[in-house]
């Protein structure tokens, strides 16, 4: 079970989501369906339909794409990163929203933490794996 946040002035959901380096703080009121991410339009900050659709697919699984404003402050990562800690963000806070909503989200697999992370240099190789070219002279 997810716990439940909630802004003690102002009454909003709250939940935050994490992927490899990026974290979203989100923020979910009702309204009628403005998603803004770092103070811009969803469509503005996330060009691409890949990302746009990570979040819009949360509000879609619960049928509430019109019912909420959501805000967002994520940094870290690229926007693909981002997007998924958005994703994660949002399903947070609407399980905080609505604890309803929590089996829907979870069965769908937007309450994951997807846990890949970068693989760390080690010494004497070039990369994580990529050891020394070979020379035969």
């Amino acid at each position: 079970m997810v716990a439940i946040k909630k802004d003690k002035v102002t009454g909003q959901a709250l939940g935050t989501g994490r992927r490899k380096t990026s974290v979203a703080r989100v923020r979910i009121a009702a309204g009628k369906g403005k998603v803004t991410v770092n103070g811009k339009d969803i469509l503005e900050y996330f060009p691409l339909v890949q990302d746009q659709n990570a979040i819009y697919s949360t509000l879609d699984i619960v049928g509430k794409r019109k019912e909420f404003d959501v805000n967002i402050r994520v940094l870290g990562g690229g926007p693909t990163g981002q997007s998924g800690a958005c994703k994660m963000g949002l399903a947070r806070a609407l399980c905080s929203y609505d604890t309803e909503l929590f089996q829907p989200l979870r069965d769908n697999g937007f309450l994951t933490r997807d846990s890949r992370m970068k693989e760390r240099k080690k010494p004497g190789l070039h990369g994580a794996r990529r050891g020394t070219q070979f020379s035969k002279r």
